[in-house]
């Protein structure tokens, strides 16, 4: 998720101070870990350079409430009428891993499988009993970002059990390669 976006969407709905942006944003989207103070201060510094964010003048207790502009609002407008973009992370990863592996003569490629898939379904089962405790409490945004985690790592654990499969049908390792013999110019990939 976006920090800059969730601040300013945050914001949109009315000023608020450092330490209450960091509550309502737990609150409000479930995050697992906290926003750090020093992360959410730096983070509106930047938006206020760019003309999102207004500071305001300390209050009584000194707290200093930023406030959302025109143009913030205008950003918050299109951040939730643009799809959210697709990170690299996860399955991608453990999909470059296991490709990887499977093209380097000499790696175990079985062993990466099954150790990617007993981390998988470990955290899959961790998953599973915090969603649980999150239902039970009524925690609906922590429900929904765990039941999001909980649906990746059973496509992931999928993906694996494919992996293995297709990897299973090819036992003389035919993915498996040698290093190019022909050495690419300046950062051109080698001509087939």
């Amino acid at each position: 998720m976006s920090v800059p976006q969730s601040l300013l969407a945050i914001l949109d709905q009315g000023a608020c101070y450092g330490y209450q942006l960091r509550a309502e944003h737990e609150r409000r989207t479930g995050a697992e870990q906290p926003l750090n103070v020093g992360q959410i201060y730096r983070t509106l510094e930047r938006l206020e350079r760019d003309g999102l964010v207004a500071r305001g003048e300390p209050d009584a207790q000194g707290h200093i409430y930023w406030s959302i502009t025109p143009a913030g609002s205008a950003a918050v407008a299109e951040w939730f009428a643009s799809p959210a973009p697709r990170a690299r992370t996860g399955k991608e990863d453990v999909a470059a891993k296991v490709v990887l592996a499977a093209s380097l003569p000499g790696v175990d490629v079985d062993d990466v499988l099954a150790g990617q898939r007993r981390s998988s379904e470990s955290e899959l089962t961790r998953v599973r009993d915090e969603l649980g405790a999150a239902e039970r409490v009524g925690a609906l945004p922590r429900t929904l970002v765990l039941a999001a985690r909980r649906e990746a790592l059973e496509a992931e654990v999928r993906w694996l059990d494919h992996a293995a499969a297709v990897i299973a049908r090819h036992p003389d390792h035919a993915l498996a390669m040698a290093l190019a013999i022909q050495r690419p110019r300046r950062g051109r990939p080698p001509r087939p």
